[in-house]
């Protein structure tokens, strides 16, 4: 009897010693798998884990997009490191060279594949809109076009206006496969109102402009230079003439007038196109016109509520993106047959004179 439980006790010894070596083995084995690099295509792997994915599930979809090389050792990783529960769903992009610890750490952090989108300052929405559905999200036009002047949509948006002109605020932005249009308009619009706020912290005393006057100014400062440091300068001349009670006579306004009433965008301004009568249109019309003509960006905003002094009236293009201010008729006039009149004739006859040569 005691030579059979002798017996039993080495085979149990035997058996824990080996049970104990397969597991070290196995534990090795794991910890080598979970460390060793995988090198991705150039262009990196895209793949979509559904809600309700299993671990198992999980690591077979990794295995077969090959992001790792066994389903088996990672799906003991998962479990060794009980990483189960934290892994997210969602769409990833896994680029470069990873380890499986790397592409785990990846899915338990969340860090999802992101599709961007760039707005440039000063753009029409009409130019804007077909960004966001020509970019990776591929938003249906027609349903943008609908929201840009949906009542309902601006108002849960707080857009103080009919339309969404000028407060599709300009940047770079970074949203999930899944966003639809709503969501996209509605964060910029919240850029815009976040940039609002924080212009509206240094409002300059004496400035009364509303949100929407606020917007309307800085998207005419917006369209009338390029040059940051003349935004300041360009706002102050028109705080000047509306204290004054002098038209605006703002070239980007007639621009948007005319492209309202024609339907086509056009740069060339004529003399009936400053003498038609249209509310955007502010050689005809007094004061700020009823809404933006474009989209401004932050610096613009904080000239328009925050003016530099100035006792100018006027400015003329110097024809290389600056402006000459002047405070008086005469001085703008001066500065006409200079920059306009004499400037473009010397250039027809440079243009003439090289072309008898």
């Amino acid at each position: 009897m005691k030579k059979v439980l002798l017996a039993l006790f080495v085979l149990v010894v035997l058996a824990v010693a080996a049970a104990g070596g397969w597991y070290l083995r196995r534990e090795r084995l794991v910890t080598e798998f979970a460390a060793a690099p995988v090198t991705l295509p150039s262009d990196g792997v895209t793949l979509i884990v559904p809600n309700g994915t299993g671990p198992k599930t999980l690591a077979k979809q990794l295995a077969d997009a090959g992001i790792v090389t066994d389903p088996e050792l990672l799906y003991l990783y998962i479990r060794r490191e009980q990483a189960g529960p934290r892994l997210k769903a969602g769409e990833y992009l896994f680029e470069g060279t990873l380890t499986p610890a790397q592409v785990v750490e990846q899915l338990a952090s969340g860090k999802v594949k992101l599709y961007r989108f760039t707005v440039p300052e000063g753009l029409r929405v009409e130019e804007i809109l077909p960004i966001l559905s020509r970019s990776e999200l591929k938003l249906d036009l027609e349903t943008l076009e609908r929201l840009a002047s949906d009542r309902t949509f601006l108002r849960k948006a707080g857009v103080p206006a009919g339309s969404l002109e000028g407060f599709l605020y300009p940047d770079t932005y970074s949203f999930t496969r899944n966003a639809t249009a709503e969501r996209v308009l509605t964060k910029m619009v919240e850029r815009s109102l976040e940039e609002y706020r924080k212009a509206d912290g240094l409002r300059k005393n004496g400035v009364k402009l509303s949100l929407l006057e606020t917007f309307t100014l800085a998207s005419i400062v917006e369209k009338e230079t390029g040059q940051p440091q003349e935004r300041p300068r360009i706002s102050c001349v028109f705080h000047n003439r509306l204290r004054q009670g002098i038209k605006l006579q703002t070239d980007p306004t007639v621009i948007y007038a005319m492209k309202l009433l024609r339907g086509v965008y056009s740069k060339n301004i004529t003399r009936k196109d400053l003498e038609t009568q249209h509310p955007y249109n502010t050689y005809t019309t007094p004061g700020l016109p009823p809404g933006p003509i474009a989209s401004p960006g932050a610096a613009a905003l904080q000239a328009a509520l925050n003016p530099l002094d100035c006792d100018d009236l006027f400015f003329v293009s110097r024809n290389d993106g600056t402006h000459i201010f002047c405070p008086t008729l005469d001085c703008h006039e001066a500065a006409v047959r200079k920059w306009q009149v004499e400037f473009f004739r010397n250039k027809r006859r440079q243009q003439r004179m090289s072309g008898a040569q």
